[in-house]
């Protein structure tokens, strides 16, 4: 069964043109337990992801992805002159855990305004008070309304 999720990148970091010209990525450097965990226990081959550039003006949903390798260690962890190095992890017992995404299609910009008017979109954890992770759960008719808003 095909899950859904929203993974935010800063567009000045990694964004979403960089994706499509690379064909595919490893999502690197989440060092937050609670999306550390949805990497490794939840997200599978074959999901779905909006693609959100987060830090810009306005922010918004760039394209959609699909997860193409679960889970698996996060070997910048183990990288001295990674900036997302942690002594604490190492190749024996890793810490921290990244997936692959792969393009499927870029969309018409759908900004953080614009799903905070939809109602249809309002119980998501992107727009809710305080909610600031980089990986997020989006229900299925969250997804298809945003794909719907971005032309797709």
């Amino acid at each position: 069964m095909t899950r859904y999720w929203l993974m935010k990148s800063e567009p000045h970091v990694y964004p979403y043109s960089q994706l499509v010209a690379d064909g595919s990525t490893h999502w690197d450097g989440v060092r937050n337990y609670q999306a550390r965990n949805i990497m490794r226990d939840d997200m599978k081959v074959g999901d779905m992801v909006l693609f959100y550039h987060s830090n810009t003006k306005p922010p918004h949903v760039a394209g959609i992805a699909r997860i193409c390798q679960e889970g698996y260690p996060d070997f910048t962890s183990w990288d001295t002159d990674s900036k997302y190095y942690d002594e604490k992890s190492t190749p024996d017992n890793p810490r921290w855990i990244m997936v692959d995404i792969e393009p499927v299609k870029e969309m018409k910009m759908v900004s953080l305004p614009d799903i905070k008017s939809n109602e249809l979109l309002s119980d998501m954890p992107l727009v809710q008070r305080g909610q600031r992770l980089s990986v997020q759960p989006v229900s299925k008719v969250q997804y298809e309304e945003i794909c719907r808003m971005g032309g797709v």
